[in-house]
């Protein structure tokens, strides 16, 4: 058996170089009939090609199926790309939006009241959202500002556009903001133009509900809501979103902050409200000097008798 194993690769091996050889002059003989230029070898070249092109259409099936594909998804790609491009400018617009009716109230209420002042005190720290622990029973996220930062429980904050929650819980580098769907979160809105006040009640649903309607007649579907800022928990004025109603015909908000793609949060500062005790200190605050009473002149003595 070794010595038949042993024939078998000693005819190998010169079986294979030959094989190579035949095969190198096929390959040399092609190349030089394609480059010879004669009108016999161009007319035999037409012919060959005439016969085999034809025949190959089988083999080049797969090969133009495969480029179809690849230029289909190429062209897919281009169009998620475009997609995710047109949300961002529709994300944009929306604010540009949402500054536009802004505006345009504040307009109307300065041609109305000359003397309107905004407060200039609603500044804000911007921070980068750490981690969401959004759960069936909590819903919140981390950002990375916190007692270094100034930041402080209550404070509002927003994605650039509406109402994200309020921070509660502050650490030294980060803080927690409770989210407006969250089940604990109860905000006092405006809802516009109608000026009904009411409360949104937040279920662990992208659409909180809307409580407490002081009348349910006089607000429609599209409606805007806005912080009130009744209580001193947020500053008035602050975009939540905009009216709807849910399959039961319950009166829902559908928030304008885009839950989905929360990376940055801006906490705006807010500031402490005076504190008034006594009515009067709002006509005449300090405490009044206080006035000598009169001089009292001592009744005469009585004047002895003469004895």
């Amino acid at each position: 058996m070794a010595r038949d194993r042993g024939q078998d690769e000693d005819f190998a091996g010169p079986l294979k170089r030959l094989l190579l050889g035949i095969v190198l002059i096929c390959l040399i003989g092609l190349f030089l009939l394609w480059r010879i230029d004669s009108p016999r070898v161009e007319r035999f070249r037409a012919q060959v090609v005439d016969r085999m092109v034809p025949k190959l259409d089988w083999a080049m099936a797969p090969v133009t199926s495969a480029l179809n594909i690849l230029h289909d998804f190429q062209s897919y790609q281009r169009m998620y790309q475009q997609n995710q491009d047109l949300r961002r400018e529709l994300q944009q617009m929306k604010a540009w939006k949402e500054a536009a009716l802004q505006l345009e109230q504040e307009n109307a209420r300065l041609l109305e009241l000359n003397n309107v002042q905004l407060d200039p005190r609603l500044t804000y720290v911007t921070g980068v959202v750490m981690a969401d622990s959004g759960s069936p029973f909590r819903q919140s996220v981390l950002i990375n500002v916190g007692v270094r930062d100034g930041i402080m429980d209550g404070w509002a904050a927003m994605d650039g556009l509406g109402l994200v929650g309020r921070v509660s819980g502050v650490g030294r580098n980060t803080a927690r903001v409770i989210l407006l769907t969250d089940t604990s979160s109860r905000v006092p809105v405006t809802i516009q133009p109608s000026g009904q006040g009411a409360l949104v009640t937040g279920d662990n649903s992208l659409a909180p509900l809307i409580d407490f309607v002081e009348a349910p007649d006089l607000v429609r579907p599209g409606d805007r809501v806005l912080t009130s800022g009744d209580g001193g928990v947020f500053p008035a004025g602050l975009l939540v979103g905009q009216l709807a109603l849910d399959p039961r015909g319950r009166l829902r908000v559908r928030i304008a902050a885009d839950y989905e793609r929360l990376e940055f949060l801006r906490v705006l500062r807010s500031y402490e409200l005076e504190d008034l005790s006594d009515p009067g200190q709002l006509i005449r605050p300090g405490v009044l000097p206080e006035t000598t009473p009169p001089e009292t002149v001592p009744d005469p003595a009585p004047e002895a008798g003469n004895g």
